[in-house]
Parts: C-alpha cells; sequence; structure tokens
C-alpha cells in the first residue's frame, strides 16, 4: 500500500526539481496526445521546443519571444505577490483588458496630436484602469468577506462585454467602413509601442518587464513589505500579531496585480496588437498563472517560466502552420503543465511511503 507521509518541513530538492520534472512530464504526454492525432510525437515536441531557438528561420522566432514572453512576466510577477500572501487573484485577464482600453482611449483621445507625453500618459491610465479593476474584488473580500477567486474570476466576462461595447462602439474607428475595431495605435507614432531596437523584440513592455522582475526581487527578498507579504501567507495569524493588518494587504497586493495586468494590456495594445478589437485578449492573463507556479513564485523562475511559455505559443504556431496540429493541442499542452506542476509539486510537502516502511 502507498501512503503520503508530511515531512517535517517542504523539501527545498524536490521544490527546484518540480518544475523540470513537470516540464518533463509535460513532454511525455504531450507526445503521446500528439501520436493519437497521428502526428510524430518528436518531431511534434521538436518542432514546439527547438525549433523556435535553433531552427533556420530561428532568428524571426527569437524576438517573438520577448514580445510573447513580456506581457506573461509582467502578469505573473503582479499575481505572485497575491499569491504569495494567500490572496488569490484569478481575473488578472479582466484587469489586462481593462487596462489596454484605459490606455488605448487615452491615446485615441488625443489623436492625431503629436505629443511625447501622450504615451506615458497611456501607461499610467493602464496601470490605474487595472488597478480600479482589481480593486473590485478587493473592496468586497475587505467589506463583506466575499471569495476574490470568484468575483475576480466572474469579472473577466463582464471586462469582455466592456471590450466587445468598445470595438463595436465607442472606440470603433470611425474611418474604418464600419469594421469593428479602433484606429490602429502601431500607425500613430505618439502612441505606438514601438520597438526599440530594430528587429530585436524589445519594447517598452519588455523593460517593463525586467524591472518588475528587479522591483520584485529586491522587495520580497530585501524589504520589509516582502517579510510581511510571505508571513501573512504562511501564518496568517502571526502576521496580525507582528502587526500586519490584512485588509490593507490585500488590497495592496491586489493593486500590484491589477497594474502590472493593466500596464502589460497597455503595452500589448499599443503594439502588437496594435488596436482594441474584439478578440484583443488571448488569455495572457490565465496563461500567467501557470508562469507564476511554473517559477515558484520567485521573480527569477518566473522569468525563465514566462520564456518557456513564450516558448510553448511561438513552437505552437509553428507547429500548426507547418504540421497541421490544432490550435486547441497546444492549449492542451499547457494545461498539461500546470496539472503535472500541481500534481508533482506534492512531493514538495509529502513524501511517498510503502507498505515496508521505505519513503521517496
Amino acid at each position: 500500500m502507498i501512503q503520503l507521509e508530511k515531512r517535517p518541513e517542504p523539501s527545498r530538492a524536490w521544490a527546484f526539481a518540480t518544475p523540470l520534472l513537470a516540464v518533463l512530464l509535460t513532454m511525455l504526454f504531450g507526445g503521446m496526445l500528439f501520436a493519437l492525432l497521428g502526428k510524430n510525437p518528436v518531431e511534434t515536441i521538436r518542432t514546439i521546443f527547438l525549433d523556435p531557438l535553433f531552427s533556420e528561420f530561428a532568428w524571426y522566432y527569437r524576438p517573438q519571444l520577448l514580445v510573447k514572453g513580456a506581457p506573461l512576466v509582467l502578469i505573473a510577477i503582479g499575481l505572485s505577490f497575491g499569491f504569495r500572501a494567500g490572496i488569490w487573484n484569478i481575473g488578472a485577464e479582466g484587469q489586462y483588458i481593462v487596462g489596454a482600453i484605459c490606455g488605448a482611449g487615452v491615446g485615441l483621445a488625443f489623436y492625431p496630436m503629436d505629443l511625447r507625453l501622450i504615451f506615458p500618459l497611456m501607461v499610467i491610465a493602464g496601470a490605474i484602469g487595472g488597478t480600479l479593476w482589481a480593486m473590485i474584488p478587493g473592496l468586497l473580500r475587505v467589506k463583506f468577506g466575499t471569495n476574490e477567486i470568484l468575483v475576480s474570476l466572474m469579472l473577466v466576462y463582464v471586462a469582455e462585454q466592456l471590450l466587445a461595447s468598445m470595438a463595436l462602439g465607442t472606440m470603433r474607428n470611425p474611418d474604418g467602413m464600419g469594421f469593428p475595431g479602433s484606429r490602429n495605435l502601431a500607425q500613430y507614432p505618439s502612441a505606438a509601442n514601438l520597438e526599440l531596437i530594430a528587429g530585436s523584440g524589445m519594447h517598452w513592455g519588455v523593460v517593463a518587464a525586467f524591472i518588475a522582475v528587479i522591483f520584485a526581487y529586491i522587495t520580497l527578498s530585501r524589504h520589509i513589505f516582502g517579510f510581511q507579504v510571505r508571513l501573512s501567507g504562511q501564518g496568517p495569524r502571526a502576521a496580525v500579531f507582528a502587526g500586519v493588518n490584512p485588509n490593507r494587504m490585500i488590497l495592496i497586493c491586489l493593486g500590484i496585480s491589477g497594474a502590472l495586468a493593466g500596464m502589460a494590456g497597455l503595452f500589448e495594445v499599443a503594439g502588437p496588437a496594435g488596436q482594441i478589437s474584439i478578440d484583443f485578449n488571448v488569455g495572457y492573463g490565465f496563461t500567467a498563472i501557470i508562469v507564476a507556479f511554473l517559477g515558484r513564485l520567485h521573480p527569477i523562475g518566473i522569468l525563465l517560466a514566462g520564456g518557456l511559455m513564450a516558448l510553448t505559443y511561438i513552437g505552437g504556431e509553428i507547429a500548426q502552420s507547418n504540421l497541421g496540429l490544432p490550435g486547441a493541442a497546444i492549449q492542451l499542452l499547457q494545461g498539461m503543465l500546470l496539472f503535472f506542476l500541481l500534481a508533482v509539486d506534492l512531493l514538495t510537502n509529502y513524501r511517498i511511503k510503502f507498505k515496508t516502511g521505505e519513503a521517496v
């Protein structure tokens, strides 16, 4: 008989090994999935994980890693503050959408003026929009004790309807011949999030993601606020005795999550996406949850996990184009990654004990 025995303290070895093992299991079972779909599993895995880096067209795909990875890292860093404190913001997708709407709204309000202040104002508006959207579940949790998981998740669908309303109505391009969608911000120099170095994929969103990683690392490991965040998550009662205000912690962590998600939305709508459209959101807010946990809620780990997840996006597009792989299979592969991560993570706090008494 197999039993689970709680470890006296979490295993650091398993904590580091869990993400790697989860990736390997995802490749293994993903390969089995691709075989069932009639695809060569080895070729498909190679296409997804290696071709973006080492194929003859890698010069084109590598910059896309920054473009795809930046919003994931930026959102995941914000989520990590709340997750560490035991505050579960599942609605980053909605905050991402609202941040994009608010930021784009500022840019379009100034169209066609040519002012350097427009883009910084858009960034600020995006951060404020995401923060205000995150404050809804935060205030409801603080004032009425509602569950922030359900409220933040339901607000995603509200944000999606708001996005559709803006694309079809208020923000619709007056010169767009009736088609849904706003003006193309990428063609409006004062509001465009253009590449800082041509052909590199480096834009202001990438810079913001790196700054967020550095900020989070210093805050969580060197600042008293980081200690309070960790204490709130590991021992809520001890945190209260230590003078931490739980309601304030909820609002601050949700505010950080919302601000970074909103900024990610703004950088995306002003750059790679280019406009407010019905299908603007592509699930970055939900995928960032996988990135946060795959990175062990650690800033450096999140940076690496964001790169890996961006690799699955780009490699998945290559596989769809070259091998005819269904897009849903790539989403399933990403879901497998979170599933195996959570499953294997059990070994961090528990050890497997067989009937003979030997432990693993």
